[in-house]
């Protein structure tokens, strides 16, 4: 962690922030795809289980998000939208979140693999390592394709679950991982498009400060085209069906027309109506993640009864 001058003001935390360490905006979205992984697996899990395998993944994400604070705090206090995060603003001592860091990781893991299997166990561990170490030490101070392979971290949850009831990785739990893996780029983007950031003031290579606004359209474009197999293939594994299929496809179209619609502006066009086009796919994208999920819990439901599924 480069050296900074936080503020020196010292405060008394709170829980609030402490729990803010644990980024429980981003918490939420792990949860519910792991949940999702874990049950649209093909071998039912005790509940007393699940409840505690979710608990793991959720404190293991919170864990992440606490060792990428600790790592992150000189670039946090050079930025607005996070300045106010509980390291850069001297809520909380570097060194306690670190130490919180380190210490939710090991008890979510260990607890994983006692409650669980080892496969679930290392997933996790390679999940929070992916993120701490791969994503916030390496990939996001140097390169631009930081958001596509740090991407990888907040795919693995559903995978996780899946292992968790099945013990193994399979097509399923692969597509899962890739329809996250992939939709991360276009979503990001599309925000990145339309917020104003300080990241090059911080020295964080993000592709709209290194590459600029017209490259970063082109590439939401691409990176949705490539969404789009990934998103309809998994409809035709044992976890699919014509319900996810019809949302995926709806979702799809969507989607693209709102990366076309984006590709086609320039900075002009966008200045003129305030990014309006940009806010509404990442709203889109929004929704996109959270329907293919829930098309295939769906799925899961109607299969116990015997009504879809292939």
């Amino acid at each position: 962690m480069s050296d900074i001058s936080l503020q020196e003001t010292t405060y008394e935390a709170g829980m609030g922030d402490y729990f803010a360490l644990l980024k429980p905006r981003v918490m939420s979205l792990v949860v519910f795809t792991a949940l999702v992984g874990l049950l649209v697996a093909p071998f039912p899990v005790h509940p007393f289980i699940g409840f505690v395998s979710i608990l793991c993944i959720a404190v293991g994400a919170g864990a992440s998000g606490a060792l990428n604070m600790w790592w992150d705090a000189d670039i946090d206090a050079r930025m607005k939208r996070t300045a106010g995060r509980p390291i850069p603003s001297g809520r909380v001592e570097p060194g306690e979140a670190l130490a919180i860091g380190l210490g939710l990781s090991g008890f979510s893991i260990v607890l994983l693999a006692l409650a669980t299997n080892f496969l679930a166990a290392f997933l996790l561990a390679f999940t929070i390592f992916f993120y701490a170490v791969v994503y916030s030490m390496w990939l996001k101070r140097s390169t631009p394709q930081n958001i596509v392979i740090g991407g990888a971290a907040g795919a693995f949850p559903p995978m996780i679950g899946w292992a968790v009831a099945t013990g193994a990785v399979s097509i399923e739990s692969t597509l899962m991982f890739a329809l996250i893996f992939m939709w991360t780029p276009p979503h990001f983007w599309a925000l990145a498009l339309f917020v104003k950031s300080d990241y090059g003031n911080a020295g964080v290579p993000m592709l709209t400060e290194t590459h600029g606004r017209d490259t970063t359209r082109r590439h939401v474009l691409i990176y949705t085209l490539l969404l789009v197999p990934v998103s309809l293939g998994l409809g035709f594994t044992s976890i699919g069906g014509p319900v996810y299929l019809a949302v995926a496809s709806v979702m799809n179209l969507w989607f693209l027309k709102g990366a076309y619609d984006i590709w086609r502006r320039d900075d002009a066009a966008c200045e003129a109506d305030k990014h309006k086009v940009e806010i509404a796919v990442f709203k889109v994208s929004l929704y996109y993640l959270f329907l293919h999920f829930g098309a295939l819990l769906l799925e899961a439901i109607l299969r116990q009864y015997g009504i879809s599924g292939w």
